[in-house]
């Protein structure tokens, strides 16, 4: 991972265990649509920085999936996120859910 990031080590912390508690089905579905491994069937967040996120996928392949934009403060985490996901569902075909 890059080692350009303006987030700090307890807030990567912190966003990666809010993914992989809460949203562990919408990695997946990001590394299946953006990542490149539409043959996926685990994803864990293993990194953020400020170009990218990174997952870990059946337990031990990483794949980077780059945000829109260089994300400059924690707050454009979420949206970074949801526009991927959104961006995913659209080319997989898959309806984006509700709180989203």
């Amino acid at each position: 991972m890059s080692t350009r990031t303006p987030f700090t080590a307890d807030a990567v912390e912190a966003i990666k265990r809010h993914m992989n508690d809460d949203h562990a089905a919408d990695s997946l579905i990001i590394v299946r649509g953006l990542g490149g491994r539409p043959d996926a069937t685990t994803a864990l967040t293993s990194d953020v920085d400020a170009e990218a996120i990174e997952f870990t996928i059946d337990g031990g392949e990483r794949v980077r999936v780059p945000w829109g934009e260089t994300l400059t403060e924690r707050a454009q985490v979420r949206k970074a996120v949801v526009e991927l996901y959104r961006e995913a569902c659209g080319n997989l075909g898959l309806p984006i859910r509700g709180e989203h």
